[in-house]
């Protein structure tokens, strides 16, 4: 897998092309970076900052430093990349100056948004609020919040691929609600402060991943069906397998996530994820085309009809057009790069 990994981490840094130059002698402060997420621009960064000769260093805030570096040494050990203790609604502001911070701290639990809906969304408005406090102090005037789709609620069943331009939201009568309710604020806080502190604030809408570090036991259907596979298990689709999603590979989702940071328009979302849709149960069958022997696909219900199709699809015509971003990597290839890795 490590040569797997080398071929990613390449593909990102060529496709980042000059852009890298931005972070030459620059500091990052990046929350939520021991995450999915967050190691794949970890990896990314080290990668591109060792090979050339950017000068450029990291402090990740993390809330266990020693979990972190059972998970990945490797970065753990590399000089750049400093940690710093903390929770992102409380942490202790970091002293020195940096030029970017990447605010990616969030528990994208479905288990918590149900269980404690009330602190997954203290955790994502205070972490946010607490995080630009640090930006607006320390001056530093570029910040990328990942926010989700999540923000759009429930996507029209007419509605193919969502824009940006959609102004639907979450039904704000269900708990449920609170991590998408909790990113509308997060994205409102970072309008506040772009136009009370002239902070550079980014937005990515980000939907649906595949790609090594994504936990294949959690919410995640495309990662319970790799782990399912990999245990020689069917895969069991618990719904009708009617909702249609799309998905990107992590090399690609960093790429995006890096050039919104550097070259985005502020307080302008951008949506990040692939326009390429199929149903789950066409996933299930992708999915389970890639272990030999082919393991069954089980599908719980029957699709009842008339009922109105559920969606959960971008449109990136706007990162497209904007920041000549795409997906780059086949989603069958995706599949075989986290399982391989898993």
């Amino acid at each position: 897998m490590v040569n797997s990994l080398a071929t990613d981490l390449n593909h990102i840094l060529y496709q980042m092309g000059d852009l890298w130059e931005e972070l030459r002698d620059q500091r990052i402060f990046i929350t939520g970076g021991t995450g999915f997420f967050g190691c794949w621009l970890l990896e990314s960064f080290a990668w591109a900052n060792e090979r050339l000769n950017l000068g450029a260093s990291a402090l990740v805030l993390t809330r266990n430093p020693e979990t972190f570096r059972q998970k990945a040494p490797h970065l753990t050990s590399n000089p750049a990349i400093q940690f710093h203790t903390g929770d992102t609604r409380t942490f202790d502001f970091p002293k020195g100056d940096f030029s970017y911070i990447i605010h990616g701290a969030t528990q994208a639990s479905a288990k918590l948004n149900q269980e404690d809906p009330l602190l997954m969304f203290d955790t994502v408005v205070e972490g946010t609020r607490h995080t630009l406090d640090f930006a607006r102090v320390a001056q530093v005037k570029n910040f990328l919040l990942t926010s989700s789709g999540a923000v759009y609620g429930r996507q029209p069943s007419e509605m193919t691929h969502i824009s940006e331009e959609y102004l639907g939201s979450p039904d704000l009568t269900k708990a449920n609600a609170a991590y998408g309710e909790g990113k509308r604020a997060a994205e409102m806080l970072c309008s506040l402060y772009a136009q009370q502190y002239g902070i550079n604030t980014k937005i990515a809408r980000c939907f649906a991943f595949a790609g090594p570090y994504l936990p294949l036991d959690t919410h995640f259907a495309i990662g319970n069906f790799i782990l399912n596979g990999l245990k020689g298990q069917p895969i069991l689709i618990k719904g009708d397998g009617t909702p249609f999603r799309s998905y990107l590979y992590a090399a690609d989702l960093v790429i995006w996530l890096w050039t919104i940071l550097l070259k985005g328009k502020p307080c302008h979302p951008y949506n990040v994820g692939s326009d390429e849709d199929l149903t789950i149960a066409e996933l299930g069958q992708v999915v389970a085309s890639i272990f030999n022997p082919r393991v069954e696909v089980i599908i719980a219900k029957k699709a009842i009809p008339e009922q109105p199709i559920e969606r959960y699809v971008p449109s990136v015509e706007r990162a497209f057009k904007e920041l000549q971003l795409k997906p780059l990597i086949s989603l069958k290839e995706a599949i075989m790069k986290t399982a391989e890795f898993a």
